[in-house]
């Protein structure tokens, strides 16, 4: 690997490139410390095809969405700007963190 100072490879670019081209890594200093490294783009994707691919849909058949996912209940939305905060949490809500905590408790967490 050879380490070549900035203002050296900046006059020598296309040189450099056909020493990369052919299989030599280059480091450019700047300040006397490494600042890039020039290698083939054939190894970098070489590197990133190792990796094992994604498999779709793993989870399918596990997730359930309600219907209602996305429609915000108008007390969480007053909650937000402040308004009834005194107001105890409607028991719905009450119902869902007991129901969390118990399944939380269940699963040793």
């Amino acid at each position: 690997m050879d380490r070549i100072p900035l203002s050296e490879a900046d006059g020598h670019m296309a040189e450099l490139i056909d020493r990369v081209e052919n299989g030599e890594e280059i480091v450019i200093l700047r300040d006397g410390k490494p600042a890039v490294k020039l290698v083939p783009i054939a190894e970098a994707t070489s590197a990133s095809s190792t990796a094992r691919p994604r498999l779709l849909g793993i989870a399918r058949g596990k997730i359930q969405v309600a219907e209602d996912f996305d429609e915000t209940p108008d007390w969480l939305i007053d909650a937000f700007h402040g308004i009834d905060a005194d107001k105890p949490l409607p028991d719905t809500v009450l119902r869902d963190i007991e129901a969390a905590k118990a399944r939380r408790a269940k699963s040793g967490q």
